[in-house]
């Protein structure tokens, strides 16, 4: 008799153990997964986060690139105007409304580009842009002094459209260093 007492016990033990045992699995197998969901998610949010960071990198980088085309367009067009003007002949109206119509377009990409940042370029592009704006002003009020009588006085246009220059090179060195560190950060 002490035989089966000895395997009764010996059978609630191991059933005890089993119940037990299997509480802790249980509860071993649910903490293993709300880690294993953790990581998860984890991973996700990081590479959302790189991923976010890439597209407003690749948006800077293109919007920088916009204001130099926007930029080159309009000093084209100063360029191709100013010895017309020094030589006192008048623009026509469709070259008036291009000169507009480029430094618009330059404004419109300098505003873009404040979206994207980082800040001090937007300052920079934005001197630029003021500067730009100071030319085209000084090369139509010479042009409307060409058409209504005196000599027009050249000193303004010759002292912004080099600072119209100096603005674009500084722009053009913050860009550089923008778009060639790969570490830039979004904000």
């Amino acid at each position: 008799m002490s035989a089966v007492v000895s395997s009764v016990i010996a059978f609630v033990a191991g059933v005890i153990g089993a119940v037990i045992a299997g509480r802790y699995a249980e509860h071993g197998a649910e903490v293993g997964g709300r880690k294993a969901v953790e990581a998860a998610l984890a991973q996700v949010h990081g590479q959302a986060a790189v991923e976010h960071w890439q597209w407003v990198r690749g948006q800077r980088h293109q919007s920088i690139a916009a204001v130099i085309a926007a930029y080159a367009a309009l000093d084209e067009v100063f360029t191709r105007i100013t010895p017309e003007v020094f030589n006192g002949q008048g623009l026509d109206g469709a070259t008036g409304r291009e000169v507009r119509e480029r430094a618009l377009e330059l404004q419109a990409k300098v505003s873009q580009l404040a979206l994207w940042g980082p800040s001090d370029i937007y300052v920079l592009a934005h001197a630029l842009m003021r500067k730009s704006v100071e030319v085209m002003s000084a090369l139509l009020h010479i042009e409307s002094m060409n058409s209504s009588g005196p000599s027009p006085d050249w000193s303004r246009f010759g002292r912004v459209r080099p600072e119209m220059v100096e603005a674009y090179a500084g722009f053009l060195q913050r860009a550089g260093e923008i778009v060639r560190d790969p570490r830039q950060p979004v904000g």
